[in-house]
């Protein structure tokens, strides 16, 4: 097969022996570990392999460090001629804030390399692997090419879109209801499926709710999570005027410079200048219907290298983002309680469709127990976009 000529991950002809599957999903797991602490790079794992036994292994721990493979090269000792490397995303082969790993791939003295999917980005699909192969290292690729895609959906949509991967986070009863007709929602989910959330929210670069979550909720917005306690994601506000209370929680120090008030320019300047000395960045957006436009503000969160966005809502910010096209997953926890009442407010809102027909459909749909819950998780369809 020709260098110039790359298999896509599914569509190549290399039969992957059992013990390459089982060193890959090793490399995936590593992988996982970054997860949270990478972006805007990739999660990446990788470890190396002699003679059937792993003599390096190591994971791209946070932007900035080294990657996976040059770590896990290093844990070699130099021991790294004629083995194999098992890598869960296309090596890099060009200089960023950190030298190209193709490089010390190639004066190592590996033999082969198992990539399990090629870098999504344009500029450099297939790039990394042509050039290993052309100074004569084995590159196979494709290997469990679909959890390795998954497991960097965030990054392939930024890379590809410059607009955050968007993740929806629902808690409702079975009547469909997230709160109360006087505004409670404290809490309709069980304790497993927050604290699930609340890996949601540390795998997210940044949440974002509407002012009215803030007012009624006051909310800190912080992850949870482990023993990851110290992480705050980028809280962000939908507040077309500028309506937030000076004293909510996400305006509090320490991390009231990791807040953003999203306004149009409708917004008093009194109060943008109140919130600014609070620590508060203030992004000015245009307008659509009177409200911040959704999709003016995801593109300049991608500008600014904001890879991935988790909505906590309420229901006219899920429904808001929904119609702008801008959501990727959804993720809803059901719990076995009826709340009732017509006022009471619904997970979507917005004036919805006409016809069943047009509504929204969810692929990839999966359902799993969370405690006392339901775990709903799906993705939009692509059709279905704004």
């Amino acid at each position: 097969m020709s260098d110039e000529r790359l298999p896509r991950p599914g569509s190549h002809r290399v039969c992957f022996e059992k013990d390459d599957i089982k060193f890959m999903r090793r490399a995936l797991c590593l992988a996982q570990r970054g997860k949270g602490r990478t972006s805007p790079n990739p999660a990446v794992g990788a470890i190396i392999v002699r003679r059937g036994r792993v003599i390096g292994e190591g994971w791209h721990r946070r932007s900035g460090e080294s990657h996976a493979e040059v770590r896990a090269l290093a844990r070699t000792g130099g021991a790294a001629h004629g083995a194999t490397m098992y890598v869960t995303l296309e090596p890099c082969s060009t200089y960023g804030r950190t030298p190209p790993c193709t490089e010390a791939i190639l004066s190592s003295g590996l033999s082969r390399v198992v990539v399990a999917s090629l870098d999504p980005n344009p500029r450099h699909n297939g790039r990394g692997v042509r050039m290993l192969r052309r100074r004569g290292i084995r590159v196979d690729v494709g290997l469990l090419a679909g959890e390795a895609s998954q497991l960097n959906e965030d990054f392939s949509k930024h890379i590809r879109s410059g607009i955050p991967f968007t993740t929806v986070k629902v808690a409702m009863s079975l009547d469909g209801k997230i709160a109360t007709a006087q505004g409670d929602s404290r809490w309709i989910s069980g304790r497993r499926s927050r604290r699930y959330a609340h890996r949601l929210r540390f795998l997210s670069d940044a949440i974002v709710v509407g002012r009215k979550t803030i007012e009624t909720d006051d909310p800190f917005l912080t992850a949870r999570f482990g023993d990851n306690t110290a992480k705050v994601p980028w809280r962000i506000v939908l507040d077309s005027r500028a309506r937030i209370p000076l004293g909510s929680r996400i305006l509090s120090p320490p991390w009231s410079s990791k807040t953003i008030i999203a306004v149009t320019d409708r917004a008093p300047r009194n109060k943008l200048a109140r919130l600014e000395a609070l620590g508060a960045r203030i992004m000015r957006c245009p307008s659509r219907d009177g409200k911040v436009s959704i999709r003016s503000l995801w593109q300049r969160l991608g500008r600014t290298g904001i890879t991935s966005i988790l909505i906590e809502g309420g229901g006219e910010t899920v429904a808001s983002a929904l119609t702008a096209g801008v959501v990727d997953k959804i993720v809803v926890f059901v719990a076995p309680k009826i709340i009732g009442g017509r006022t009471a407010p619904t997970a979507v809102g917005g004036d919805g469709v006409r016809s069943v027909a047009r509504a929204m459909k969810v692929k990839r749909f999966s359902i799993a127990r969370m405690g006392e819950d339901l775990l709903l998780e799906g993705y939009i369809s692509s059709g279905a976009r704004a």
